[in-house]
C-alpha cells in the first residue's frame, strides 16, 4: 500500500514539474534584427497654474519618474527620446541618469516612423512623450489603429513594442 501511495506521488510530482514552462528568452540569430521600444506618458504634472503651458512635475510625478527608473533599471537600454517639454524631461531624467544616457529630443507630431525605427534598428529605446501622441507613435509602429488617446490621468501606462525583422507586437502594461 505504501509503495503505491510512493508510486502516485512520484507520477503527480513529475508530471507537475514537466508541465512548468520555462521562461522564454528572445535569441537573434545571425540576420535578425529586434529592436525594443518603451512608449511612457510624462508623469504628474503641477497643475496649479492651468496657463502654464509647460509646467513641471508635481510631488507625485517625480515620484513616478522614481519608479520608472526603477522598473527599466532591468532594461538595457540604448536612447532615450523626449519631446521639448519639462515634464518629458523631468520624468526622463531619473531614468537617463542612472542609464548615463542623453535624451534626444524628437516632435511627437512630425515623427517618420520608418526613419525613426532604422535609425534605432537593433536597440532597446524609451520613448516619452503625451497623451495624445503616445498612442499615435504606437499605432505608427503597429501600422493599425490599435490605441486611442489616453486619459488625462493615465501616467501608468508601459507600452512596449518589440519589431523583429519588421514584424511589430506590442504589449500594454499598467505600472501604478
Amino acid at each position: 500500500m505504501n509503495s503505491i501511495k510512493l508510486l502516485i506521488i512520484l507520477v503527480l510530482s513529475l508530471s507537475i514539474w514537466s508541465c512548468k514552462e520555462e521562461p522564454k528568452e528572445i535569441v537573434k540569430t545571425n540576420n535578425e534584427h529586434v529592436t525594443t521600444f518603451y512608449f511612457i506618458r510624462h508623469a504628474e504634472k503641477d497643475r496649479t497654474y492651468p496657463e502654464d503651458k509647460d509646467p513641471e512635475l508635481n510631488q507625485e510625478g517625480l515620484g513616478r519618474a522614481i519608479r520608472w527608473a526603477e522598473i527599466l533599471d532591468p532594461v538595457d537600454l540604448d536612447a532615450i527620446y523626449i519631446s521639448n517639454f519639462e515634464r518629458t524631461a523631468m520624468t526622463a531624467a531619473p531614468v537617463s541618469i542612472k542609464k548615463d544616457i542623453s535624451p534626444q529630443y524628437y516632435d511627437p507630431h512630425n515623427v517618420n516612423i520608418k526613419d525613426f525605427m532604422n535609425r534605432n534598428l537593433d536597440k532597446n529605446v524609451l520613448i516619452v512623450g503625451h497623451s495624445n501622441t503616445i498612442p499615435q507613435f504606437v499605432n505608427g509602429m503597429l501600422g493599425e489603429e490599435k490605441y486611442h488617446s489616453m486619459e488625462d490621468y493615465d501616467n501608468s501606462s508601459l507600452f512596449i513594442v518589440r519589431v523583429i525583422d519588421g514584424i511589430a507586437t506590442d504589449i500594454r502594461l499598467k505600472m501604478d
